[in-house]
């Protein structure tokens, strides 16, 4: 159906695709997987002519034998939403914020189709329904905000699907989601291709997902693919090194930590957190919603503990409890022995810390390197006078020269850019680092990096982690007991291996079912 011949791409002289050559058959899964910066998105944007200025393109892209890459732009704004669609990674900034979603689904029948209006709206609906959003719960009047990650990424696959295109490119389309809802989006596209004779061009860093959907797979190393061929025997083989490696990253486990002899750190007791919702006339106060209900644990020093459960199920709503920045309206959170509110969060905030998943969004970008590790110093009443060497130490310890104290933000890549967060929380020398998402957005080798770096961090410093994480699989790896949290509820806890070996309640074994995992028997005969 799609071919591409010897495609290659410079930008201002850079090399970043060399001879890319792949074939797709109609109505099959093409997985194309490797690391950040390999060229799997620069691909499909060469695909859909869509490269950035400054690139030159050369081979070929054959679409039912006519070379895309000697089409004009008027010809490729034809085929663009209509013979090739692309659904991208964060559904949010893909989407107008100010349009509702019927409106932006309608959008590509009245740019390619003389349908009215009305027409457009009608086959949006329909479209809609098609992927989980039925107009009785989901009106077309809606806008991206008032949907969660997964429904919106649902909005940006029937935009994608409302012509019925030849070639679906979906670039990381499930990776800021939550298990289930992975299970979900992957579900249905398995199923639009086979209902609607499509062929799906899926590009990820996860070595399960492409298992668990895709029929071929192309392994992509610096802008070359180092090895291809049908899914089952490319995993059964694994020819390539750099294949190889990708899979022992992906099932990566730090070594084991003895955690020091139990003394409590957090205390939960009765946690509740009511939210007021906008109210629906002029008369009285709208509707509480109860995020957290009666939610009770507590977290020994040096103790690494998951949390994991689905998205809104409260787990970000109680972590903002934990760090006092939200009051509760029961029960009572104790840092150190001491009560943990919004008013006395002051005092005890210099020994919590937080490493965001997306630190580049957490980050001044107009600020230097130094500035933003040295940043938690405000919690002190005055700063250290040798606060610059021990920003210069707490690089070093996260495996960073201390030159980078001079650079800024934009100049790491993305692993760079969480060890220079790990560092910021480490500057105050805390003894518990809350870790929101860490490693989600990140490759499988950078992934297995930070999860090293944690591990030794936690036995030199004697720190204690609370993991909050949707990747089961890190969850499994790195932590001692887990927390499954559930509507505001924490419904099963344990130790980590029991808990993920014999699951004892029904969600806890959805979650794990939900997981994408490579046959067992498939890495058997490689290891052999």
């Amino acid at each position: 159906m799609i071919e591409a011949r010897d495609l290659s791409l410079t930008i201002h002289g850079e090399t970043i695709l060399d001879r890319v050559s792949f074939d797709m058959e109609p109505g099959t899964t093409f997985g194309l997987v490797g690391e950040s910066g390999s060229g799997k998105s620069m691909t499909a944007l060469a695909i859909m002519g869509l490269s950035p200025r400054g690139a030159k393109v050369s081979g070929q892209v054959l679409l039912a034998g006519s070379d895309l890459t000697r089409l004009g732009e008027r010809d490729m704004c034809a085929i663009r939403g209509n013979r090739i669609s692309m659904i991208f990674q964060e559904p949010m900034t893909a989407l107008n914020p100010v349009r509702t979603i019927g409106d932006q689904v309608a959008e590509t029948l009245l740019i390619h189709t003389r349908a009215t209006r009305a027409e457009a709206l009608k086959i949006a609906e329909e479209k809609l329904t098609r992927v989980g959003l039925p107009p009785d719960r989901f009106p077309l009047d809606r806008y991206p905000h008032e949907l969660s990650g997964g429904q919106r990424q649902r909005v940006c696959i029937a935009m994608a699907i409302a012509l019925h295109p030849e070639l679906l490119i979906a670039d990381e389309p499930t990776t800021a989601l939550d298990v289930t809802t992975q299970a979900q989006i992957l579900n249905l596209l398995r199923d639009l291709v086979e209902e609607e004779g499509m062929s799906l061009l899926l590009i990820t860093h996860d070595l399960a997902v492409v298992a668990d959907v895709a029929d071929h797979v192309a392994v992509m190393q610096t802008g070359r693919i180092v090895e291809q061929g049908a899914t089952e025997q490319l995993f059964r083989t694994m020819a390539h090194p750099y294949t190889r490696q990708l899979l022992e990253a992906s099932s990566h486990q730090p070594d084991r930590i003895t955690p020091p002899a139990p003394e409590p750190l957090l205390e939960v007791e009765g946690a509740t957190r009511d939210y007021v919702l906008p109210r629906r006339s002029f008369f009285g106060p709208g509707p509480t919603f109860r995020a957290v209900k009666d939610v009770s644990f507590t977290m020994q020093t040096g103790e690494s503990l998951g949390l994991v459960g689905e998205s809104g199920c409260g787990k970000s709503t109680l972590t903002r409890a934990i760090l006092g920045l939200e009051p509760l309206q029961g029960g009572e959170i104790r840092l150190f022995g001491k009560p943990m509110t919004p008013e006395t969060a002051g005092g005890l905030r210099s020994g919590i810390q937080v490493v965001f998943q997306d630190p580049y969004g957490s980050f001044n970008p107009r600020w230097r390197v130094d500035r933003l590790v040295a940043e938690p110093f405000h919690l002190m009443p005055e700063r250290p006078a040798d606060w610059c060497d021990r920003v210069a130490m707490a690089l070093r310890e996260v495996g960073l020269p201390a030159q980078a104290m001079e650079r800024y933000p934009h100049e790491f890549s993305g692993g760079q850019r969480q060890r220079i967060a790990i560092a910021r929380a480490l500057i105050l020398r805390p003894d518990l680092i809350i870790l929101d998402e860490a490693v989600s957005a990140l490759d499988v080798s950078i992934r297995a990096e930070i999860l090293d770096l944690l591990a030794a961090l936690r036995e030199s410093h004697g720190l204690a982690y609370l993991f909050i994480s949707h990747d089961l699989s890190v969850v499994r790896s790195i932590t001692d007991r887990v927390l499954v949290m559930r509507a505001g509820e924490i419904i099963e806890e344990g130790p980590t291996q029991q808990v993920f070996s014999h699951p004892a309640h029904p969600y806890t074994q959805k979650l794990i079912k939900a997981a994408p995992t490579i046959p067992a028997e498939w890495k058997e005969e490689e290891d052999a």
